[in-house]
């Protein structure tokens, strides 16, 4: 697991303020509740310097996350953009992800959060792989998570927010605590939705499967570039239901997050074991299956 490095500058209501500043007071009303959303944005050193992954569609990915819990976010798209550069160039970072954030702060801790303020804040670090570097060569342990993903009746699953995240804390810690390194949450019906963090992809016959917010997930960003990516390159994209009982079948899986598998990669792509069952999976990720696509990703990242 990546070690989470400080960083010097972060971006907080307006301006850039020293890390070890960077504070909220233990009454407020996110801390309590999780009343906040965030996103999570990979910057790439390129040829033309720093360049931040699809910022546009992440901030209003956020934006819309804001609307959906009534979160008023005191600034527009257009400072928040500024304020990602500013954080990055004053970090003197040209390779680093990016964590914007807004939650309620301090006014009353009633789970109304009237008269909370809107406390904003980015930061800024240097992360590497997620699951270690050596994760696509050796491979990682998945299983299915005995905790369900929330249904979408229950809370927003297509809102990225603080307090839905303990679902996925949960399934990832019970995983690591059974010696895996990642989970694969389903809902009660067996109906896969994602990992703790990623999107899921199966590969069948050549054709790319994945499924979206009808099966209570994030729609993630880099979700979308993976298949519009995939469809340009000849590969047919199934979008819809994937039950566990498919995975007997599946050639491939792999998933996608905005947090990097290996800098060698841009996808972490499986082999889907000889054994599979509704309780406990386990893949082996290999380098070299659906290069093109992983050729093409790269390419967004370099270019």
């Amino acid at each position: 697991m990546a070690v989470f490095s400080e960083s010097k500058w972060v971006w907080k209501n307006g301006k850039l303020i020293p890390w070890e500043e960077a504070t909220v007071h233990v009454s407020a009303h996110g801390l309590h509740y999780g009343t906040g959303v965030f996103e999570g944005i990979r910057c790439y050193n390129t040829a033309n310097g720093p360049s931040v992954f699809r910022l546009d569609a992440h901030l209003e990915r956020m934006f819309e996350s804001a609307r959906t819990y009534g979160l008023p976010i005191p600034y527009s798209q257009e400072e928040l953009t500024e304020a990602v550069a500013d954080v990055i160039h004053a970090n003197g970072f040209s390779d680093c992800y990016v964590r914007p954030i807004a939650t309620y702060g301090s006014a009353s801790l009633g789970v109304h959060p009237r008269n909370c303020p809107v406390e904003v804040a980015i930061l800024a670090w240097p992360w590497g792989a997620y699951l270690g570097a050596d994760a696509l060569e050796n491979g990682i342990q998945v299983t299915v998570s005995r905790w369900k993903k929330f249904s979408s009746l229950a809370m927003p699953a297509t809102a990225k927010a603080c307090g839905q995240y303990l679902n996925s804390m949960l399934a990832v810690q019970d995983a690591v605590r059974r010696g895996f390194d990642e989970a694969l949450l389903v809902d009660e019906e067996g109906i896969i939705a994602e990992g703790s963090g990623e999107n899921f992809f199966m590969v069948q016959n050549g054709n790319v499967l994945t499924n979206d917010e009808r099966d209570h997930v994030l729609m993630g960003i880099t979700r979308d570039s993976v298949i519009t990516l995939a469809r340009d390159l000849g590969y047919k994209v199934f979008v819809g239901e994937m039950r566990l009982e498919e995975l007997e079948v599946a050639d491939k899986v792999f998933s996608r997050g905005p947090r990097p598998r290996s800098r060698r990669s841009a996808l972490s792509t499986a082999n889907r074991s000889a054994t599979a069952s509704r309780a406990r999976l386990r893949w082996n990720c290999s380098a070299h299956s659906l290069r093109p696509l992983q050729d093409a990703i790269r390419s967004t990242r370099t270019g």
